[in-house]
């Protein structure tokens, strides 16, 4: 590379992770102001608080890692376009393309961090963070389960449904159990309740009641208890809502596979989260571009002008990455898209301002 890459890259570099280290304590003190109440009610040791501050760390950084970037290009570069030193390049007969080329070297850096680290490191984080979020600040773990009207498909031929679920007292209430043979019901056992028995390795049914189905009567029997084993684990009826963030991509997609086996309502949630680790390293160049075709002239107002614009499209961004994303989990709304649209909406735009960039 020639000097003028090395000058453009160092600086690209330098400037985002300059930005990471003066925000991220800012966001860790205002975050500890809000929660230090907390804190002493809840008497939480401190070698609980510094894991958890450094999960919070890689997690608050991932979270607003499109902010990061597209502030710190947008600083730069004003600052070279304010010193015309992006005047004295292009004047010397480079093409705008070529000017572009360090800052697209750097977003590839940038971005296979974020492929890596979306994939290995963060899942890692968002685990302590989660945990000690809803164990602390949210009344416990449970909290961050779906506890009512849970329905599961344990294999190819058996059902279950239960009307609640206590993942405490790790019970559930008003159990049902359908073993079909084909497309025909073999058996049905219902229960008021069902509880685990940890030190037998068993369920523990109340109000047992089982129907088999034959071809000319059924036969029914009914009782008050009754000790059996199933072939599902009931801490898989309700898995915590975040389960996904906390897996690498591997462990990602055989979770994905095993909820969409067993019809949980939760596969969209689990989908955006795979689909947000792959497009966030894309969303990398398409910023880059964005902010190198806004901030690389010298505007009316000088640098505050062109902060203020990539302020506000970083958190149109944001704001456009959000709103899909509760449309994917709150409705049909295909995951894939809700994680994809910012990019492409975005990227049109990357394409219109590059073209005019050039002019």
């Amino acid at each position: 590379m020639k000097i003028l890459d090395w000058y453009i890259l160092k600086r690209y570099l330098q400037t985002f992770f300059v930005m990471l280290l003066l925000f991220v304590p800012i966001a860790i003190m205002v975050h500890v102001s809000e929660k230090i109440d907390k804190f002493k009610d809840n008497d939480v040791p401190l070698d609980a608080i510094l894991p958890f501050y450094l999960d919070y760390t890689i997690y608050i950084g991932f979270l607003l890692f499109s902010i990061f970037l597209f502030i710190s290009v947008i600083w730069f570069t004003s600052k070279l376009a304010n010193n015309t030193e992006v005047i004295a390049m292009l004047s010397s007969g480079i093409s705008f393309y070529r000017y572009l080329r360090p800052y697209m070297i750097g977003a590839t850096i940038i971005a296979f961090i974020a492929l890596v680290g979306g994939m290995f490191v963060l899942p890692a984080a968002s685990k302590g963070y989660n945990e000690f979020n809803f164990k602390y600040f949210k009344g416990g773990l449970q909290k961050a389960q779906q506890t009512s009207a849970l329905y599961k498909q344990v294999n190819d031929n058996d059902y279950i449904y239960v009307s609640s679920y206590d993942p405490a007292k790790k019970m559930a209430y008003n159990f049902s159990y359908e073993h079909f043979d084909g497309n025909r019901l073999v058996y049905k056992i219902n229960a008021r309740n069902i509880r685990w028995i940890e030190e037998d390795t068993l369920y523990r049914l109340s109000g047992y009641k089982k129907r088999v189905i034959e071809e000319t009567n059924d036969s029914i029997q009914e009782m008050r208890r009754v000790d059996a084993k199933f072939p599902f684990n009931i801490e898989d009826l309700s898995v915590v809502n975040y389960m996904a963030e906390t897996l690498n991509y591997n462990e990602l997609n055989d979770f994905i596979e095993k909820e969409r086996q067993s019809g949980s309502s939760l596969v969209n949630n689990h989908l955006l989260v795979k689909y947000k680790r792959i497009s966030l390293p894309v969303s990398v160049f398409i910023l880059t571009i964005i902010a190198v075709a806004v901030a690389s002239f010298k505007r009316r107002g000088g640098m505050g002008v062109n902060l203020a614009f990539g302020i506000l499209i970083a958190f149109t961004f944001v704001f456009f990455d959000k709103i899909f994303g509760v449309m994917a989990q709150k409705s049909d709304f295909s995951p894939m898209l809700a994680a994809w649209l910012p990019n492409i909406v975005f990227g049109i735009f990357a394409v219109y301002l590059l073209n005019n960039a050039k002019r």
